[in-house]
């Protein structure tokens, strides 16, 4: 069976890819097995030669690889550019800063015996990523698994099969050895099979209700897993927030990529004082955007990935109005374009019975809600089954670093500043996740602990 690669900016047919088989699963896992003592062998400083070589070799496609982000799931170009190269970026930093995070550590030491603890791989890991940052999902779950001494079995979205196999290409174009980073291709029905199948580890990132399942497969195989999963963060507008500072980032912080980003601003909780110059300065800028193809390097605002994302947004917002959301702008898809385009939204007087509330809104859609007292604001964004990230805009340092603290999320910046570095964990409570991506802390949820004790 093949699958048909949509371009939700147009609805054309880019390309199919034949979907893996349960023997396709079963012939990688036999790869990466053997593949694994090898790679182990290497030991790190090997291994950052081959993923060096690898780095470089997406570097020398970054233009296609953007342009194919743009084409097969709706980035815009002027979004896809820069994504491109921070990936990049960061998968450097996860390479030239793998031996430092993973550096034995002596814990007692005398004159007689000497304790070292070592971090050593997990083995074979599935990695399950979805389609809104092809390039970054790829490289945050499969970057440090495969430094680490990992070898990988990816299955990307079924929204990006070709992302994914240009990513084949590029792997086999840098020497990548056989077995080491392998690909399945399909949707979940693959995605179910690759889980059951005798892996050692499950990466995820993805919705919290497949992760959930995904879960519970891998509690049954006794496995590790890292979990990245669904948001809906809060951004808390104090009534000292300097709005024209600011109001950027609130911009950025939802409507980037469409909407359609695990730990973007999805509720904005904004002091009465402030309400008004909140919802009418971030009027003002959705209305200057413009709406287009994904490749059109004018394009502010491109598709959702898909005609499905789009009915599941139009669902959200229609229950949201026929329960008294007042539409400040936007509401409603673009019926002028054939392609999966909804007009960037803003909705007022929210209600916790509201699914835009509830629920995660992957798309360019927020709601604006009101407070009076501090405590009142907290307790609105801790009401939500998720925890991923947070977002504080005030002048009064104290004050953020209060509220952040009762935040009930994995992360938390102030103003204009971005958690969403390198060397910061990246990952969420509650709902939102089990285990975190970056810095140390990434590679050591990929790695499993051994403690040595020598005589000296």
């Amino acid at each position: 069976m093949k699958i048909k690669s949509i371009d939700p900016s147009n609805y054309d047919v880019i390309g199919e890819v034949e979907c893996s088989t349960a023997k396709d699963i079963e012939d990688k896992i036999i790869s990466a097995r053997k593949a694994l003592p090898g790679w182990i062998d290497l030991q790190i400083e090997g291994r950052k030669k081959v993923i060096e070589r690898f780095i470089s070799a997406i570097a020398n496609h970054k233009d296609e690889l953007a342009k194919l982000q743009s084409i097969e799931m709706g980035m815009t170009i002027q979004e896809s550019d820069p994504d491109v190269v921070g990936g990049i970026d960061l998968f450097n930093w996860y390479k030239d800063n793998a031996a430092k995070c993973l550096a034995p550590e002596v814990t007692f030491e005398n004159d007689k015996e000497i304790h070292t603890v070592y971090r050593e791989p997990r083995g074979v890991v599935a990695s399950i990523i979805p389609w809104n940052y092809p390039l970054a999902n790829f490289i945050w779950q499969c970057g440090q698994s495969l430094l680490a001494g990992n070898v990988v079995i990816l299955k990307h979205s079924e929204e990006v099969m070709l992302f994914e196999k240009k990513i084949e290409e590029i792997a086999k174009e840098a020497g990548m050895p056989e077995g080491v980073l392998s690909y399945v291709y399909g949707d979940g029905k693959v995605g179910d099979m690759l889980a059951h199948a005798d892996i050692d580890m499950l990466c995820f990132t993805g919705s919290t209700k497949t992760g959930k399942y995904l879960y519970k497969v891998a509690a049954e195989k006794f496995i590790p897993v890292v979990m990245e999963m669904g948001g809906s963060a809060p951004g808390i507008v104090f009534e000292d927030a300097d709005i024209d500072e600011t109001i950027g980032t609130i911009y950025a912080a939802r409507f980037m990529g469409c909407g359609q980003m695990c730990d973007g601003l999805k509720r904005l909780i904004v002091h009465k004082s402030k309400f008004e110059e909140v919802s009418q300065k971030l009027k003002s800028i959705i209305e200057s955007k413009k709406i287009g193809p994904a490749t059109d390097p004018s394009s502010d605002v491109g598709p959702l990935v898909s005609e499905r994302q789009l009915v599941a947004l139009e669902s959200q917002v229609q229950d949201a109005i026929a329960k008294g959301a007042k539409v400040v702008t936007g509401g409603k898809k673009l019926d002028e374009q054939k392609g999966a385009y909804y007009m960037p939204s803003l909705l007022t007087d929210i209600t916790a019975d509201m699914k835009v509330w509830q629920e995660e809104v992957f798309g360019p859609v927020l709601t604006i809600s009101t407070f009076e007292t501090e405590q009142e604001a907290i307790d609105m964004a801790n009401d939500t089954i998720y925890g991923l990230g947070g977002y504080v805009f005030t002048k009064d340092k104290e004050k953020a670093k209060r509220v952040a603290a009762q935040l009930q999320t994995g992360m938390v910046s102030q103003n204009n500043l971005s958690y969403i570095k390198p060397y910061n964990p990246f990952g969420g409570y509650k709902s939102s996740g089990i285990g975190r991506e970056h810095g140390k802390y990434g590679f050591e949820d990929v790695t499993q602990v051994k403690v040595v004790v020598t005589e000296k």
